[in-house]
C-alpha cells in the first residue's frame, strides 16, 4: 500500500485548514457566543451549524455500525465524490479507473477536475473482473471507483472480485453503496477495519425517502475523514438539514418497513413486466429499480412522457441498449404505470 501522504495530493497534505468560530474552543462549554459575527435575533437560525456534525454523526454511528470518527457527511454523496479527486488525484496528471456502465458522477467530476478517467467494461451480466480493473491501474491510478448495487444495472457486484481489487490495488478504492439497504448482501461499511485504502458511501437520499435534505456519508480510516475535513467548506452541512435527519434517523422502524414495502412492490412489478410483449429481459436488481431491455426504448418513454410518467430511458449507456430503468413508486404509482403499458401500441 502508498502511503496516505503517497496518495494524497501535495498540496492538500501541506493545506491548513480554515479554522471556524466554532472550531476553535471544541471540548467546551458555552453559551455566550460572540465570536462569529452573527446576529443575535431569530434564533437557532441565526448561529452556524455544528461544522463536525457531532451529533449526527453519533446517531449514524449506532444505525450503521460504523465509528462516528469514521463518518464523513457531506451535501449528498456527491460532495464526498468530488472530494475524492480534489483530495487524491492531481489534474493532468493522475488517473481513475471505473467499472462501466455506472454512476455517471464519477466521471463528471473527473472532467471537471481534469483527471483522467479509464473505463471498464462489465460483463454482459453486469458482473465486473477484477483481473480487468487491476489490468488497467498504472503507477498513476489513484482511485478505483465501484458502485454496488451498481446504478443502472442494480445488481450487485460480486464481493470475491470487489475484495480481490482491495487487496490488489494499492490505491484508494471507493465502494458506493447508496442502495444497500435494499440487498440483502453484507455492507462494506461493516468491513472498516479490514481495509485502511477503502471508502464506503452512503446516503439518506434512498432507502431513508430523504432526497430533499441532501445529505451523504463517506465512512473511511479516521486519518481519511480527517483529509476530507481540511478540504471541505466549514459549515458544509446546514442546520435544517441536520436537524431534519436526526428526526428521520430516531424512526428507524418507518425506515425498515418503506424498505420492506419497496422490495415486495419490486417483485411484483418485475413479474407484470415480465410478461408485457414488448419486454425482452428484466436484469437481476438488488435495488429500488430495476432495468429492463424492451423494443423500442425511445418509443416507450416517449409514449410514458406524454402520459405525465417518467422513467429514466438508459438507451445511450454502455450495454444498456434499448433499455428503460423503472424505480419503485407508492402502490398507486405503479399499478398507473403498468395499466399504461397494458395498452401501449407496439
Amino acid at each position: 500500500m502508498r502511503t496516505l501522504q503517497q496518495l494524497t495530493r501535495p498540496n492538500i497534505w501541506r493545506l491548513e485548514p480554515y479554522s471556524s468560530a466554532r472550531d476553535e474552543y471544541s471540548g467546551k462549554e458555552a453559551h455566550v457566543f460572540l465570536d462569529a459575527n452573527e446576529n443575535p435575533y431569530n434564533g437557532p437560525y441565526n448561529r452556524y451549524p455544528d461544522p463536525l456534525q457531532r451529533e449526527l454523526k453519533a446517531l449514524i454511528s449506532k444505525v450503521k455500525g460504523v465509528p462516528a470518527h469514521c463518518i464523513f457527511l457531506g451535501n449528498g454523496s456527491d460532495e464526498a465524490i468530488d472530494l475524492v479527486y480534489r483530495c487524491f488525484t492531481e489534474p493532468k496528471k493522475d488517473n481513475v479507473v471505473a467499472i462501466e456502465p455506472t454512476y455517471g458522477m464519477y466521471k463528471v467530476c473527473a472532467d471537471i477536475n481534469d483527471v483522467e478517467y479509464r473505463k471498464v467494461l462489465l460483463t454482459e451480466n453486469f458482473q465486473m473482473k477484477a483481473d480487468n480493473v487491476l489490468a488497467a491501474c498504472d503507477e498513476n491510478t489513484k482511485v478505483i471507483w465501484i458502485c454496488t448495487p451498481n446504478n443502472p444495472s442494480g445488481n450487485d457486484i460480486d464481493r470475491g472480485e470487489i475484495e480481490k481489487v482491495l487487496e490488489g490495488f494499492d490505491g484508494i478504492v471507493v465502494i458506493d453503496e447508496a442502495y444497500s439497504d435494499f440487498s440483502s448482501v453484507s455492507p462494506f461499511r461493516l468491513d472498516m477495519e479490514k481495509y485502511s485504502n477503502m471508502i464506503v458511501l452512503n446516503t439518506m437520499s434512498k432507502a431513508w425517502g430523504s432526497a430533499a435534505i441532501r445529505l451523504g456519508m463517506a465512512f473511511a480510516h479516521p486519518e481519511v475523514i480527517a483529509v476530507f475535513n481540511k478540504v471541505k467548506y466549514p459549515y458544509n452541512v446546514n442546520l435544517l438539514t441536520q436537524e431534519k435527519a436526526k428526526e428521520i434517523l430516531s424512526d428507524y422502524y418507518q425506515i425498515d418497513e418503506w424498505v420492506k414495502i419497496i422490495l415486495h412492490e419490486r417483485a411484483k412489478m418485475i413479474e407484470a413486466v415480465k410478461v408485457l410483449p414488448f419486454c425482452e429481459k428484466v436484469y437481476p436488481t438488488n435495488a429500488n429499480f430495476f432495468l429492463v431491455k424492451v423494443n423500442d426504448a425511445k418509443k416507450i418513454y416517449d409514449y410514458l412522457v406524454d402520459k405525465g410518467i417518467i422513467v429514466r430511458n438508459r438507451n445511450k449507456v454502455t450495454l444498456c441498449g434499448n433499455c428503460l430503468r423503472i424505480t419503485i413508486g407508492s402502490k398507486a404509482e405503479n399499478e398507473e404505470l403498468l395499466k399504461a403499458l397494458r395498452v401501449i401500441k407496439y
